[in-house]
């Protein structure tokens, strides 16, 4: 089964996408601030990461950085999911390495497209 981590501080949104997510079939594990969500990282090792850029503690910026300097982690693909809609916001997500950058709001779809895309790239599936 995919796991998929979900980092945001905004308890409503990550608790409503890990919903979503768990309903088409993915095994979720939450976080509510970047340094928590890397701890979990350690602890779980997601197969993905779905990350808000403004948090307390951590930004999602540092927490791709942390990831890229990590033999083992700096595999797992990182999904911005983020309110933050400015073109160098975007392009400085892709410059360190994001998978790909969501402006909410949006379409939850458009998470699970994002995600179904990584599957299709990786060959995998949800079960």
């Amino acid at each position: 089964m995919v796991t998929i981590l979900i980092i945001d501080d905004c308890n409503a949104i990550r608790e409503n996408t890990a919903e979503l997510l768990e309903l088409e079939g993915f095994h979720v594990i939450t976080a509510s601030n970047g340094k928590e969500g890397y701890e979990k990282v350690v602890e779980h090792v997601p197969d993905l990461i779905v990350c808000d850029i403004l948090m307390p503690e951590m930004d999602g910026f540092e927490v791709l950085k942390k990831l890229g300097a990590h033999p083992t982690f700096k595999t797992i693909p990182l999904i911005f999911f983020s309110a933050k809609s400015e073109k160098k916001e975007i392009i400085k997500g892709f410059e360190l390495g994001a998978y790909d950058y969501i402006v909410k709001p949006s379409e939850l779809n458009d998470l699970i497209s994002s995600i179904k895309r990584f599957m299709a790239d990786r060959n995998l599936s949800i079960s």
